[in-house]
């Protein structure tokens, strides 16, 4: 259930929000990704925040070990192409894919331990805020994706 709520938001859901990550970003190019817009995170900076999320957890499900830091979550190399640009979307899907999978290949007395540490709470709560977390920047993303599109069609006028 928990892995299909993840998929949901990240891969192919449109229950809660009517859409999902993969349908916003995959439509997004470059420029638009990567568009500053006064001083709001852009799509990109968000998209590569959640990712490191699920690439540092991937990781600390295999070696037990949380390596990651907030303070690093928005050290977005710089997209200068295409090619960086897809580069990102890509391993954010593939992340986003390995991660369901591997909740979903949890058996159910995981999501009641703790997660790595006892001061971070459960397996479930840490799964739980992960999801909650990226609705909550998939709706930034879906504003950001509506102002890049508004600010190309204003500046074509």
């Amino acid at each position: 259930m928990i892995a299909s709520r993840l998929r949901e938001v990240l891969l192919n859901g449109r229950w809660i929000a009517y859409t999902n990550y993969r349908e916003q970003i995959q439509s997004v190019n470059w420029q638009q990704a990567t568009q500053k817009i006064g001083n709001l995170n852009t799509i990109a900076a968000l998209i590569y925040h959640i990712n490191y999320y699920l690439a540092g957890l991937l990781k600390a499900f295999e070696n037990g070990k949380l390596e990651i830091s907030d303070k690093y979550s928005f050290d977005l190399p710089p997209i200068t192409s295409e090619t960086d640009w897809n580069e990102l979307v890509t391993d954010f899907l593939t992340n986003s894919e390995k991660f369901a999978d591997r909740v979903e290949q949890m058996d159910d007395q995981q999501f009641d331990k703790p997660f790595i540490d006892e001061k971070y709470g459960t397996f479930l709560r840490n799964i739980e805020g992960v999801i909650e977390h990226s609705y909550y920047h998939l709706g930034q993303i879906t504003l950001l994706k509506k102002l890049t599109i508004d600010n190309k069609s204003l500046e074509t006028k």
